[in-house]
């Protein structure tokens, strides 16, 4: 089975770029990762990268005078390592339609909510906030709308009574980190597909929340 090429975006101190650096190097995802891309330089997970001998892209989106112009700029980049797969890993920014075109059915984002609630923002305070009994988090493919791609696994956590947004958060990048790159493992192995926006893994359509992890 032909490895696959990975590209990874990312804006922040890249945890889940880590956990699937590792898992390329243990052999879990049958492949590796061309680049690490990031719209911010002083993003950590470019050391990650860099640490790992990965090649790393800098493309500042403050240098460009529209969201249409950083994103066809973006994909120009992207398209230069020739990836089976891109993967948003903490990438702050809202993709537009045109280059969520480019890479359906190979592009994944993972969000900390289950989905389809609490798209967005502040997801942890929300789940507390609405006195939710479960939290957790979400990997999808990525489509035109928000965060509304097709589920493929969630994992969930319990919300204790003294619960915050950071002690939830901890609680959600324990699993982040192994569904992740457990996915990427799946679509490495082409066991995992999107086909008529469904998820579809092991020619099964993916219920509409996702597997649940484990």
């Amino acid at each position: 089975m032909t490895p696959i090429r990975i590209v990874v975006l990312i804006s922040g101190s890249g945890s889940n770029l880590q956990a699937i650096i590792d898992g390329c190097k243990s052999g879990q995802i049958n492949g590796s990762i061309a680049a690490v891309i990031s719209n911010k330089a002083d993003a950590y997970g470019l050391t990650r990268a860099k640490l790992a001998d990965i090649h790393t892209e800098v493309l500042d989106h403050k240098a460009y005078a529209s969201r249409d112009a950083y994103d066809n700029a973006l994909a120009d980049v992207i398209n230069q390592f020739s990836p089976d797969l891109v993967v948003l890993a903490g990438f702050m920014r809202i993709l537009t339609p045109d280059l969520v075109q480019k890479f359906k059915g190979k592009m994944l984002n993972i969000h900390p909510s289950l989905l389809p609630k609490y798209q967005g923002l502040n997801t942890h305070q929300r789940a507390i906030d609405a006195n939710d009994a479960e939290h957790g988090v979400s990997v999808h493919f990525v489509t035109e709308e928000l965060d509304g791609g097709p589920v493929i696994v969630q994992a969930k956590v319990a919300i204790e009574s003294n619960e915050t947004a950071q002690s939830l958060a901890e609680k959600v990048h324990v699993q982040e980190h192994v569904i992740y790159p457990l996915v990427v493992q799946w679509f490495s192995e082409h066991r995992l597909t999107m086909e008529a926006e469904h998820a579809v893994l092991d020619n099964q359509v993916v219920p509409a929340q996702g597997v649940n992890y484990p």
